[in-house]
């Protein structure tokens, strides 16, 4: 039996993937978590084959999630699930740790086949993803400004392109206001902007953001 653990903060989606695995006879959702907090609580306590993990849910981000299930789970395969394009957070997930990455608008039609690969050693990505990554490859394009920042730039770039304040920012890294804007400034700096605003015309532009 392969036992599936579901952490998204969205009831409708967490309902949506139960749907789907029902009609599987050697799969079973064996529970959900609303939060990453919730998500290694239960991990302690349960028998797990795969997580599918929301990369966005509120507090930790689902990248740092991700690392520190592969130090503490090196032996739980986790399958990404996102609202965003596979090419803007696919390849971030896949070096993270994840076995797997696909959005949530594909989830009915590839989650079952995605988990059984991943399951059995594999790791997936969808077919128009792996043609994307394999062009990218071929022509070795420039990278995007984002895809110069690390995880912990990027994940703090998104938040003040959402509109919050390093305050709040920091409240939500645990870590101090100054630290935040030391990141801010790496980061107009590294995006050649000036301002928090293009900061987050250049996410909305990107669909960085929800």
């Amino acid at each position: 039996m392969i036992n599936v653990l579901i952490a998204d903060d969205h009831a409708l989606i967490r309902e949506g993937l139960k749907k789907t695995l029902s009609g599987e006879p050697d799969m079973t959702l064996v529970s959900a978590a609303n939060n990453i907090a919730e998500l290694f609580k239960q991990l302690a306590q349960l028998d797990v084959s795969i997580i599918l993990l929301d990369i966005t849910m509120p507090g930790e981000s689902g990248l740092d999630a991700l690392k520190e299930l592969r130090q503490k789970y090196p032996h739980i395969p986790v399958l990404v699930l996102s609202f965003h394009p596979e090419h803007r957070f696919a390849v971030r997930a896949l070096k993270a740790g994840a076995a797997g990455y696909i959005t949530k608008q594909s989830a009915t039609e590839e989650l079952v086949h995605a988990i059984r690969k991943i399951v059995s050693g594999g790791r997936y990505v969808s077919a128009a993803l792996a043609e994307e990554l394999a062009a990218e490859l071929d022509t070795a394009s420039d990278k995007q400004p984002h895809e110069t920042l690390s995880d912990r730039e990027f994940q703090v770039m998104r938040l003040f392109a959402a509109g919050k304040t390093s305050s709040e920012i920091a409240d939500e890294l645990a870590v101090t206001p100054s630290t935040v804007n030391t990141y801010r400034m790496r980061i107009l700096e590294k995006m050649k902007m000036k301002s928090n605003v293009e900061l987050a015309r250049y996410a909305v532009d990107h669909k960085l953001i929800e």
